[in-house]
């Protein structure tokens, strides 16, 4: 049956030929960019809704449902990324193709599809936003067909980076004055993943990723040290960090735990004096292994004894935000930290409970009202309101044009498919983030569990809700 799912087995090899046919026409063509990096349901929505003429504007948002058990807010990730989704939306001839080979589609929609493009407006909240549950970061406001298409992208781009980011600012917070690097690619859920937590982070305070791609493409800052193979390729530890040094000289990081943590201190203190009469200075030493804050104090004994006080002290190596305040609180001399898996995988709470809902169709307020998942309906606006020190006291969540006291968090970015303006600077991006967490109230910065932030329902958009209801019946 024509869009059901099921599998087909004639069908799905007639799909592996235009597959082999895709891969052949366009071999650079990456699952980002892809017209089909979606799910059937939205395909077999679009064509139904193509085919019964309704086209006519539709509202949608995208909104966190609640708080995971141990954030106490989030950070609105992941913008530009959707906007240039938006821009460059189109379906490939060869997908285009292949849709059609697959039989699941009637000529007229494939006709549809042949100029589809999005044409919509957006409304956002400013990446590195603070927000809470309920208030939506993004609105989109186009053609039924084009709003619903886009859905599954958005939320999949919106969810994963803002959870990245909360989780990020969680970690800065809990580092205080260190500097903490992203160092999780390699356990990210794929490249993507990896790339886009890189900058997530970095927007979320991080002083920057070991993912060499996020510095090309985002700008974000690169480091690196080297990895314990590099002092295993070598006889002995101290050939190694001499090579290593001649052949890196800047920034210099030496990790000195492969064999003998304490020991790897001593050979650096030793060396250091003759690479500094080479011109080489010793940045700083990489613990990745052990009791960190023991070792770090050993370490910083070390080189202090040896009057080697400019030498840092970076810690790695199962690293989350309640390890690092641990060490920061029992005084362990450490500069800075990398942070891999639980920041990448978001291993404490990996999915947030999102949603991209329609709230409006055809000039009309619509909403949902399943249990537990009910939405509040219409083009809706945030109003953050702030005390006499500038700190965040509570939100207002309304209609659009029921104007309250406070700033007024959502803006207009997108007109007819195109952007109002460049994108901003990453980095000016990142001290919107730092003030906006600034302006949390203290409790809410800390690594403890406070639900408590108000976030109110004006009587306007209450009043709409009822009304939706006695339309629908309901």
């Amino acid at each position: 049956m024509q869009g059901s799912g099921q599998f087909d087995p004639e069908r799905a090899a007639s799909g592996a030929a235009a597959r082999v046919h895709l891969v052949k026409g366009r071999p650079e063509m990456q699952p980002d960019e892809s017209f089909l990096l979606t799910d059937l349901y939205q395909l077999a929505m679009m064509e139904a809704y193509v085919a019964d003429g309704q086209t006519d504007t539709a509202v949608f948002e995208f909104f966190v449902r609640k708080l995971p058990e141990r954030r106490n807010f989030f950070v609105a990730t992941g913008l530009e990324q959707v906007l240039d989704f938006l821009e460059n939306l189109h379906v490939p001839a060869a997908e285009l193709d292949w849709l059609a080979q697959s039989g699941r589609f009637g000529q007229g929609f494939l006709d549809y599809l042949s100029d589809f493009r999005f044409t919509g407006d957006v409304h956002a909240m400013p990446e590195g936003t603070v927000f809470f549950p309920d208030e939506p970061i993004i609105r989109v406001t186009a053609p039924l067909p084009e709003a619903q298409y886009v859905e599954t992208r958005i939320i999949n781009l919106l969810q994963f980076q803002s959870m990245v980011a909360a989780r990020a600012a969680r970690m800065v917070s809990a580092g205080g004055s260190a500097d903490l690097v992203d160092f999780g690619l390699r356990r990210a859920h794929g490249a993507q993943s990896g790339l886009l937590a890189a900058r997530a982070a970095y927007l979320a305070g991080f002083a920057g990723t070991a993912t060499v791609l996020a510095g090309q493409r985002f700008g974000v800052p690169i480091h690196g040290t080297m990895a314990h193979s590099y002092i295993q390729a070598h006889e002995n530890e101290e050939e190694a960090f001499l090579r290593f040094a001649r052949a890196r000289p800047d920034n210099l990081v030496l990790l000195i735990d492969t064999f003998d943590t304490v020991e790897g201190a001593r050979k650096v203190a030793r060396l250091a004096p003759k690479l500094k009469a080479e011109g080489i200075e010793v940045t700083a030493v990489r613990l990745d292994s052990g009791d960190l804050g023991a070792l770090a104090r050993k370490v910083r004994a070390i080189f202090d004894d040896a009057g080697l006080v400019h030498i840092g002290i970076f810690a790695s190596g199962g690293l989350d935000e309640d390890k690092i305040a641990a060490l920061v609180a029992q005084g362990a001399p450490i500069d800075g930290y990398g942070v891999g898996s639980a920041l990448t995988s978001v291993s404490d709470a990996p999915v947030l409970d999102c949603a991209y809902k329609l709230q409006e169709y055809a000039g009309l307020a619509r909403r949902k009202l399943s249990t537990g998942k009910a939405t509040w309906p219409g083009r809706k606006q945030v109003w953050r309101r702030f005390d006499a020190q500038g700190r965040m006291t509570g939100d207002v969540l309304s209609l659009e044009d029921d104007a309250q006291q406070g700033t007024p968090l959502i803006e207009k970015v997108m007109e007819g498919g195109r952007r109002l303006g460049p994108a901003p600077d990453l980095r000016a991006v990142r001290d919107h983030a730092a003030s906006q967490v600034a302006q949390l109230p203290d409790r809410l910065q800390g690594l403890a569990a406070a639900h408590d932030y108000p976030v109110e329902v004006a009587p306007a958009l209450r009043s709409l809700a009822d009304e939706v209801d006695r339309r629908m019946g309901v």
